[in-house]
């Protein structure tokens, strides 16, 4: 007898193994999920590699490279947050943002720029743990595409609504991770029900601490904060979540660009260190 084979593929949307003769993902709903036009960078880059933890690493990468290139040691015995700190000259030339870097140098690619960098090991740790902790909520419910899109532009916009307020020096992944908590408090009112009002609850108590938080620590930038959260409010509106529809090629298309434009401007970031550490005289 014939024998047929059975192949298996990874549904470009949510990641999960399904048959490739599938015409709909039993998990999600996209249709063709094996067809070549469901394909983009993005999702070639991310087959392999978990999205969440390609951040953290770029993240961690940034900071150590902050760290290496010029190191300010006086930080160590002043502020915990800034314990084995970069120092504000290599923070400068990796792309943090504000109201120095843009209006004396016009550098605008910041405000993608600074949601990779941190001034200090506790800095980067709590951001990091609260995106571990987050991301892959925002990611399943939203997918892959729109999680990514709301990182990047609730970071941007975060960055940029500080840089109307007056912030001079700022860097940091919270104005991004604040973006995911606008996006799941809009889930949770939007989705309703003793699931949606659950999230809901427990996420505006993470806006209260934050807050809370804020207003006690010094240096904690509470525009970036604010403005993410509002743009991760926004954003969810605006590109919706897995429940009201899935993601489609529009999303995929966005999400790339995103990848793009960050890739570009922290590769253009780190040249520039390159060149001004080895080149400039």
């Amino acid at each position: 007898m014939p024998t047929f084979e059975r192949k298996s593929i990874i549904c470009p949307n949510c990641r999960k193994l399904i048959s490739s003769y599938e015409e709909r993902c039993p998990y999600c709903g996209i249709k063709n999920p094996s067809s070549p036009w469901r394909l983009d960078v993005f999702s070639i880059l991310f087959r392999r590699f978990d999205l969440i933890t390609v951040i953290i690493a770029t993240n961690v990468i940034f900071f150590i490279l902050s760290v290496v290139f010029n190191t300010s040691s006086s930080a160590l015995s002043k502020n915990l947050l800034t314990f084995f700190s970069p120092s504000d000259g290599s923070l400068l030339l990796f792309g943090a943002t504000g109201t120095i870097p843009i209006d004396q140098f016009g550098w605008w690619w910041t405000l993608v720029s600074a949601s990779y960098l941190h001034g200090g090991i506790l800095h980067i740790f709590f951001n990091m743990m609260a995106l571990y902790q987050l991301g892959p909520f925002v990611r399943n419910e939203f997918g892959s595409h729109r999680f990514f899109t709301i990182y990047t532009l609730t970071g941007i916009a975060g960055f940029f609504i500080s840089y109307l307020a007056g912030i001079s020096f700022t860097i940091g992944a919270s104005a991004s991770i604040c973006g995911l908590i606008g996006a799941t408090l809009f889930y949770g009112k939007s989705r309703g029900g003793s699931f949606g009002r659950a999230i809901y609850r427990q996420v505006l108590g993470w806006v209260v601490v934050l807050a809370v938080f804020g207003f006690i620590v010094p240096g904690i930038n509470n525009w970036a904060h604010g403005g993410g959260i509002a743009a991760g409010i926004i954003t969810g509106f605006l590109f919706g979540y897995n429940e009201k529809r899935i993601e489609n090629q529009v999303d995929r298309m966005i999400a790339t660009a995103c990848l793009i434009l960050t890739v570009f401007v922290l590769a253009w970031a780190v040249l520039r260190v390159l060149y001004f550490t080895f080149f400039s005289v």
